[in-house]
């Protein structure tokens, strides 16, 4: 079974929650400040008094909305965490490249990779829907080889910028441009086995291919084709999130148990906790289980 276990990160050097409220998150991404919408965050903001240094701000007064950026705001930037470095940019959505409320799931995964690697033998893990690759890096600093699978084009090339910044190891990462669920049917049918898989699905996309993907129909036939690819090595691991998809994270837990075995391990919600108060941000769901729980 499944336990309940909701899951806080709190600030680190290069990033923290400032302030939240009407709808907006107040952050810090290393040295710029963003005011950006939250739709979560209906409650009143507690230092009303600092939203005037926010040095980029994302409204949605157009279709797409924009940022707006002080004269000396750089357009890209880089932040730290731990031995992994970012390389942010604005984006013509409200996001940065960057979702730091998954900084706790980064140093899970680590552990885990430096749990299961062997002398000279690197563990294997699968990230899919990789965005920017902040999950891949984090794996591949611990030691593990990766197969980073996204079917954006633009975000791997991001993704592989990071792993620069990161200063990873040529070979340690193999990138493919591809529709998540159709890359892995064809490793079901090559037989390929993976130590860990990493996945954060949207509730709605388009593969490289125009494929679409509708969470609440395509979820569970990818968990049972992932469940095909899975070794059986001790310390294996499953590691899914997801992001504004609109389901409680019973529900994510719920599909888990309805295809993998004996599941040990944890579910709840992903938050991110202000500066210098209790208050929290609810940013997503999760689920995780690895084979020595």
């Amino acid at each position: 079974m499944l336990e309940k276990e909701d899951i806080t990160t709190k600030s680190w050097p290069d990033y923290e929650l400032i302030d939240s409220g009407n709808g907006r998150k107040l952050e810090r991404f290393g040295k710029i400040i963003t005011d950006r919408p939250d739709t979560q965050a209906i409650w009143s903001p507690l230092k009303p008094e600092l939203w005037s240094q926010a040095q980029a701000k994302f409204t949605s007064e157009t279709k797409d909305g924009k940022w707006t950026l002080h004269d000396d705001t750089p357009v890209d930037w880089q932040v730290v965490f731990e031995d992994l470095t970012f390389k942010l940019h604005f984006t013509s959505f409200k996001h940065v490249g960057l979702f730091p409320e998954h900084a706790s799931q980064w140093s899970w995964i680590m552990e885990k990779v430096k749990g299961m690697k062997k002398g000279n033998e690197s563990p294997s893990v699968l990230n899919l829907f990789g965005y920017t690759g902040a999950a891949t890096l984090a794996v591949a600093k611990a030691g593990a080889k990766v197969t980073h699978v996204d079917s954006s084009k633009q975000s791997m090339e991001w993704a592989s910028e990071n792993a620069k910044a990161s200063e990873l190891a040529n070979d340690s990462v193999r990138w493919i441009v591809d529709d998540a669920a159709a890359f892995v049917k064809r490793e079901v049918r090559r037989g390929a086995k993976y130590d860990g898989i990493i996945l954060d699905p949207p509730a709605f996309g388009r593969g490289a291919k125009g494929q679409v993907w509708h969470i609440e129909e395509d979820l569970v036939p990818l968990l049972k084709n992932l469940k095909e690819i899975l070794s059986e090595k001790p310390g294996s691991f499953v590691v899914l999130s997801g992001y504004a998809a609109g389901f409680a994270s019973e529900s994510f837990a719920q599909a888990v148990e309805s295809v993998f075995d004996k599941v040990s391990g944890t579910f709840g919600s992903l938050s991110i906790q202000e500066v210098s108060s209790k208050r929290i941000v609810p940013t997503g769901i999760y689920v995780r289980f690895s084979t020595d729980t």
